[in-house]
């Protein structure tokens, strides 16, 4: 622990005759981001499309340009910029590009670290693969699993160890130990329980006598708060994953930036993170003392706002990716006169969770379809008022999911739904992502129930218009995602069904042919889903 560290020291000092031992306060500026998903060009204040009006009026923030901007002046003296994961998956960018565009832009911005969110495993180990032959930058992940598949095998490292000021500081990346549920890396990948494996990765930095630890995390906001009091030797928590913005002048934010929790030995701990998309950059100023102990700290999230100008050069790469983006962007598939957001989808019934629910059951009203179930978290993006097209639709669902179905009884169709809304109490949940937005049927729940007792009722939609009570005995032909049907997000019964196909068509086409039969839309939230408390 620090305390024993703090007391060798000042014997130390002691018998050298200077008497007292002077501390020699060390400051470390840590600037980092998380969760920016594909959006290296400037988007709305919410993360969604940048639309030409929006642009025109001059309300567009964020990108990679911007944030070049910001980290070249803050980058001096004793400065760290970290990337706390998910990169990858969310726009067009990604969809089209793959691992290609956050390396071309991470390659300009030069992180000091990056940790492996989730999403990084999406495509499997080959296009991670890809990403880490062109890193120049360590990616980190001490929990990550490679021995069992040879393209990745000992090129994930626990921790990193980067020098400022002749201080030498250790960087420990996690991934969420549910990236087997939340993305599909494959058989040949593990991810270890978190707590033991940063405390491991910790206790080897510390028995090379480093004492400035910092946990670049992609665990969510709840469990770094958990983390920093259950593992002794880290200084500061660098979160991803939960998208939570922390600030001190943002009225909607989470919480305080920093979050100040205590170790098990009493010293503070600090956990920062900085909202998603890349609309704002964290900023934390810390003071050491010569022991490595915490003195002082300050800093905030700081909104990439319109004004703040763009990198020249950043900027050009921006948009030398994003010209082959523009045909599918422009491709029309329909209008909507309202704009359809993604801000509600993982914790209550969102309108664009129904028009997704409702475009699957669509597509499978011949394969005798019942009930649909969409997964919240994985509606990635918003849909802005006016023309929808199919670069819109692409990057609200960029997964490239198929439809899926499987045939459930009611009482499995009912511990599925408890699934779904077992993480919906708290909004910072990592898990929040497995909300169900539904079509064919409707449900209430009361998320401060215990675990296993939150539903509180099921009703069918039926031939008649109407709706009758779930019938836990009779089996239903449940239409999701390929994602969910095969036990994403914990959806555990789907994936055990016995009769079961993955097979149909593309979600994302799916949703778009639903759009151009539909005409204009105008979906409101109509009590699919009820949140009694």
């Amino acid at each position: 622990m620090k305390l024993a560290r703090l007391l060798v020291a000042a014997v130390a000092a002691l018998s050298t005759g200077s008497g007292i031992a002077v501390a020699q306060e060390f400051g470390l500026r840590i600037l980092h981001v998380n969760d920016v998903h594909g959006r290296y060009d400037q988007t709305s204040a919410s993360g969604s499309y940048c639309t030409p009006k929006s642009l025109a009026e001059g309300k567009c923030v964020g990108g990679a340009a911007r944030l070049a901007t910001r980290l070249a002046a803050l980058r001096t003296g004793n400065a760290l910029f970290l990337d706390a994961g998910d990169q990858f998956q969310g726009t067009l960018f990604y969809t089209v590009h793959k691992q290609a565009a956050p390396l071309a832009i991470l390659s300009l911005l030069k992180p000091d670290a990056q940790t492996l969110g989730n999403h990084e495993f999406d495509d499997g180990p080959p296009v991670l693969a890809r990403y880490l032959d062109g890193v120049s930058w360590p990616v980190l992940g001490a929990n990550v699993g490679t021995g069992g598949e040879p393209l990745l095998r000992g090129r994930i490292p626990p921790s990193a160890v980067v020098t400022r000021g002749g201080e030498r500081i250790g960087i420990v990346g996690l991934t969420t130990a549910e990236t087997p549920l939340t993305s599909t890396p494959g058989p040949t990948l593990s991810f270890a329980e978190e707590a033991a494996s940063l405390q491991a990765a910790v206790d080897a930095l510390r028995a090379q006598g480093i004492d400035k630890i910092v946990a670049l995390t992609h665990v969510g906001y709840s469990n770094d708060r958990t983390l920093a009091a259950a593992v002794e030797g880290v200084d500061v928590f660098v979160g991803g994953h939960s998208h939570t913005l922390l600030s001190n002048s943002d009225p909607k934010a989470a919480g305080p930036y920093p979050h100040v929790a205590r170790s098990r030995t009493g010293e503070p701990v600090l956990v920062v993170q900085a909202g998603a998309y890349g609309t704002h950059l964290g900023r934390l100023e810390v003071t050491f003392d010569g022991r490595g102990v915490l003195t002082g700290w300050s800093g905030d999230t700081e909104l990439l706002a319109n004004a703040v100008p763009m990198d020249p050069a950043v900027q050009a790469e921006v948009e030398r990716l994003g010209r082959p983006l523009e045909a599918l962007r422009g491709e029309p598939v329909g209008e909507s006169r309202v704009e359809l957001s993604n801000a509600a989808c993982r914790r209550e019934e969102c309108p664009l969770g129904n028009l997704i629910a409702d475009a699957m059951l669509w597509a499978m009203r011949e394969q005798g379809g019942q009930v649909a179930i969409q997964n919240g978290g994985g509606i990635r993006s918003g849909i802005p008022a006016g023309t929808v097209t199919l670069g819109h639709v692409l990057e609200v669902l960029p997964f490239s999911n198929t439809v899926a179905w499987a045939d459930l009884t009611g009482e499995d169709l009912w511990q599925e739904l408890e699934n779904g809304v077992s993480r919906a109490q708290d909004p910072n949940d990592s898990g929040s992502g497995r909300f169900p937005q539904v079509a064919g049927m409707r449900y209430a729940f009361d998320p401060k129930r215990p675990a296993g007792e939150r539903i509180l009722s099921v009703e069918i939609h039926d031939a008649a218009g109407g709706y009758a009570p779930l019938d836990r005995a009779k089996r239903y032909r449940v239409v999701t995602n390929n994602f969910v049907r095969q036990g994403g997000d914990a959806y555990a019964r789907l994936a055990k069904a016995e009769t079961s196909y993955d097979f149909g068509p593309n979600l994302e086409a799916v949703t778009a042919e639903h759009i151009r039969r539909a005409g204009p839309l105008a979906p409101v939230a109509e009590g699919r889903v009820r949140r009694v408390e």
